[in-house]
């Protein structure tokens, strides 16, 4: 026998033993899951080597290791159109559920076109009573409820009314820039100390959200900057949020590459317009898992694009919000064949895009420390008149209350969830620090302000190091996992503030901290965790390989032997 037919039965050994894998989800399908997002055989297979295609691209500067201001919030947040409700009783009802299920944040539309109605200043609604009802009415009680229930407002400002429009048409900026402002203002006064967070129109780089005509980062940028300053100066609290850039390839003059507005948009000075930048994620044809660098197809990692953009103009400091997040679950017997523009968003089953939700949420949680809310697309429709659009089929639940299986899965993960500190550098009011204390003024803090405690400090973190920034006349003291630790070193720092070491290993694991105060009160900035744990496993790894190599050679061997000894 042949060297050649010796090799070729080796190789089919080992394709059989690889499709075995692959048809069994084992190692081979998680690991070629994970690299690429994809379930089958062959487009694993295609996408593993589009994977091996990052090498050759300039690597991206996403700062991992910076500190990131507005990042600290639960990142647990769902689009509604609860103005859309004309029963006060659903927009409760919708609302209860979002409790139930575990979200923290609502992003919520502020319909221009619904509050100012008929002309500038003019807030009654006489569209279907001429007597005119209370055109705020209905989001003073959306505002309420978000109170009564704990859930905190992402108000969105869009959509320009009649009286304010332009030749351009619906969506279109307005004639006159200042009565945008001026709304803004009017929300912001209304629901002062109620609502905090306010993002300035939505995805102005695509057709039709800048109306018709050709879309203009340096006029939006006007926008954006008037308006952060007008919101400012009603309350310094406030946190402007600037529009998702829709993720697109068009260079045309209606649609503009997100990457392309943006860069554009800081050419024109938007960088100090702006405490939170704003980017969609939607996963489109591969789970979140997928961890190609395709320019030319958008995928959930694709805002990697956005973060390496915004470290180069210098705000390594501020955060991504991700807008809208979800896969669209159009692969379903349930869902006609004959959709307008059906592929559009992507194509998955229910099932998978209710897995695919939950495996965003922890990769963002393990793999991108700059991202803080991320908002599902969507909730609930009011109704079931657009059941002829691909987008509809994004809710969580149905028009008449019925749980989508998204809905289910998102709640029973959020139930079982152990909030947990990755890589990073983590605020200490991080939403994963468990501590009864306060935020206090502290000038040379990261952000200007520091956890003041008198209380332990608890936390879970999974990386290989970990340290903490503190200030205080004496060193807490440190239990791991329940018992007393020793820190392994403290350093000085020339801003008055003290790194304490308290983990170091060459092995990434999961451990529970507590930092207790002992006499003095503890004032934390923050804490940061670190993972070098692929300087260990690369290695590793290049043994087993040479050990497969080793193994594959002596099959060889022993097939050769069998059939020439």
């Amino acid at each position: 026998m042949s060297v050649a037919i010796v090799g070729l039965l080796a190789a089919l050994i080992l394709g059989a033993l690889l499709t075995l894998d692959l048809a069994n989800h084992g190692l081979a399908w998680r690991t070629l899951y994970d690299l690429t997002g994809e379930e089958a055989p062959f487009p694993q297979a295609r996408g593993f080597v589009e994977w091996l295609g990052n090498s050759t691209r300039q690597p991206l500067n996403l700062a991992l290791d910076m500190p990131v201001n507005h990042a600290e919030v639960s990142p647990f947040g769902v689009n509604t159109f609860l103005e859309q409700e004309v029963e006060p009783a659903k927009r409760e009802q919708q609302m209860q559920m979002i409790a139930e299920a575990g979200f923290d944040w609502i992003r919520q539309q502020f319909v221009w076109e619904d509050i100012e109605i008929h002309g500038k200043g003019d807030f009654v609604d006489t569209r279907n009573d001429p007597a005119g009802v209370d055109a705020w009415a209905k989001y003073d009680q959306i505002v309420d409820l978000a109170e009564q229930y704990g859930i905190q407002i992402q108000a969105r400002l869009s959509n320009p009314p009649a009286w304010a429009q332009t030749a351009a048409g619906d969506f279109a900026p307005p004639a006159d820039i200042q009565d945008y402002v001026d709304f803004a203002v009017a929300v912001a006064e209304r629901y002062q100390g109620r609502v905090r967070y306010f993002q300035v129109w939505n995805e102005p780089n695509i057709y039709p959200e800048w109306g018709e005509q050709s879309v203009d980062p340096e006029a939006f940028t006007e926008i954006l900057c008037r308006t952060y300053t007008a919101l400012k100066a009603v309350d310094p609290e406030i946190v402007v949020i600037a529009p998702a850039l829709s993720p697109t390839l068009a260079l045309t003059g209606r649609d503009l590459s997100e990457l392309v507005y943006l860069d554009r948009m800081y050419q024109a000075g938007a960088g100090g317009c702006f405490d939170i930048l704003a980017a969609q994620a939607y996963g489109f044809f591969s789970s979140p898992s997928d961890q190609r660098l395709r320019i030319f197809q958008p995928n959930f990692a694709r805002q990697q694009y956005v973060r390496d953009l915004m470290v180069r103009h210098g705000d390594a400091d501020k955060p991504i919000w991700i807008s809208e997040v979800a896969w669209n679950p159009i692969d379903s017997p349930d869902v006609p064949a004959d959709l307008i523009n059906r592929e559009g968003f992507g194509v998955v089953t229910p099932e998978q895009a209710a897995r695919y939700l939950t495996e965003a949420y922890q990769r963002v949680a393990e793999d991108f420390p700059y991202i803080g809310v991320m908002n599902y697309w969507y909730f609930k429709p009011a109704s079931d008149a657009e059941a002829g659009q691909s987008w509809y089929y994004f809710r969580m639940i149905e028009s008449d209350f019925e749980p989508m299986p998204v809905y289910e899965s998102f709640r029973d993960y959020r139930a079982n969830l152990q909030p947990m500190l990755y890589r990073g550098v983590h605020q200490a009011e991080d939403w994963a620090i468990e501590s009864e204390g306060v935020l206090i003024a502290s000038a040379q803090a990261q952000f200007g302000e520091a956890l003041s405690t008198h209380a332990p400090v608890h936390f879970l973190a999974h990386g290989t190091d970990v340290i903490a920034r503190i200030q205080g006349d004496e060193i807490p003291t440190l239990e791991i996992n329940g018992r007393p630790a020793e820190i392994i070193s403290t350093r000085a720092l020339s801003d008055g503030w003290t790194e304490l070491v308290l983990r170091k290993s060459s092995l990434s694991e999961t451990f529970a901290y507590t930092l207790t105060p002992l006499n003095d009160t503890l004032l934390l900035d923050s804490i940061q965790v670190s993972d070098h744990s692929a300087r260990t496993q690369i290695p590793i790894m290049l043994s087993i390989g040479a050990v497969l190599l080793v193994l594959f050679g002596g099959i060889v061997w022993a097939i050769w032997q069998r059939f020439h000894g």
